[in-house]
This record gives C-alpha cells, structure tokens and sequence, in this order.
C-alpha cells in the first residue's frame, strides 16, 4: 500500500506537466487558427506586367534565330547526304568511308547544335525573367507585411485544392495594381 501511495505521490507532477503542456499546445493551435494567409497564381500574375510582353517577345526572337539556324544546317545535311546518297555506288571503298564519317561528324554536330541551343534558350528565358520576378518578389513582400500576413502561397500547378476563404486572402488584384504603378 505504501508503495501505491509513493508510486501516486511521484507520478503527481508527471501528469501535472503534461496537463501544462496540453494547455501550450492548444494556446498555440487557437494562435494559429487567427493567423492569415495570402494567395496568388504567380503565373498569372506574372503574365499580366507589362514588362512580361517586352520579355516574351525578346524570347521569341532568339528562338526565331535558333530555329532559322537549326533549319539552316538541317537543309546542309540533307543536301550532302542526298548527294552521298546518289554517288555512293560509284564511290571507291575509302572516298565512301570518308563521306560517311563526314556524314555522321556533321549529324553529331547538328545534335550538339540543337542541345547546346535548348540550354542557351532556356538560360536566356530564365535571364529575361530575372528581374520581372525580383520586382514580384519585392512586390509580395511588401503585401505580406502591409497586411499582416504569415505567408502567400502560389497556387500554380493545383499545388493549394482548397483554400479557406475565411483565413486566406487572394492578392492578385492588390499585386497587378502595385505592379501598373511601379
């Protein structure tokens, strides 16, 4: 019986501290029930500054120039291959070696051409949009803390499926606005 009793006496302030720490924890969930948040699709609202057009049309121009390049030694490679196409019977056994290895050194290139292409288009995209998303960013920034919020989420991708009206605050508008003015 004596040791039932001590037994209870020491398992008092156990159960004590774990009713103090029930309490911290359901303090900090009603905490964070009053916290807001905003929301925006950074793509479209991306899309919608002005600079975004002035970007994408740059964009297109260079890849207009890839592309007229990249058909430029595609119509190379056909023409030397239809002619070693047309002369490979009557070339002898080294001439035609030489065409071929010539040949596949050229296609090796065209593919090296059209990678090399893909990398410095999207290193140039990612250049042009560089400073439209530092402004956004600066721009987000500044709603977060004019209003108060914990945090903004992008909604691109249906990455958020519901988002609580009540606690959360679509800032497109507030953002296409800021960004006219800047």
């Amino acid at each position: 019986m004596k040791k039932f009793l001590l037994l209870a006496l020491l398992a008092l302030p156990l159960s004590l501290h774990a009713q103090n720490d029930d309490a911290a924890v359901m303090t900090t969930a009603a905490a964070t029930t009053d916290m807001k948040f905003g929301y925006v699709s950074y793509s479209t609202l991306l899309e919608t500054m002005p600079d975004y057009a002035v970007a994408m049309r740059k964009y297109a121009q260079l890849e207009e120039k890839y592309a007229a390049e990249t058909r430029r030694v595609e119509d190379e490679f056909n023409a030397k291959y239809e002619a070693f196409l047309e002369g490979q019977r009557d070339f002898p056994p080294t001439i035609l070696k030489k065409r071929q290895s010539e040949l596949q050194e050229l296609l090796e290139k065209n593919i090296a051409f059209k990678n090399e292409s893909k990398r410095l288009l999207a290193e140039a995209k990612a250049e042009l949009m560089k400073p439209l998303r530092e402004k956004l960013t600066t721009v987000l920034n500044t709603i977060g803390q004019e209003m108060g919020l914990a945090f903004i989420i992008n909604t691109d991708n249906d990455s958020c499926p519901f988002i609580n009206p009540q606690k959360g605050v679509n800032v497109l508008d507030i953002a296409t606005r800021m960004l006219n003015q800047l």
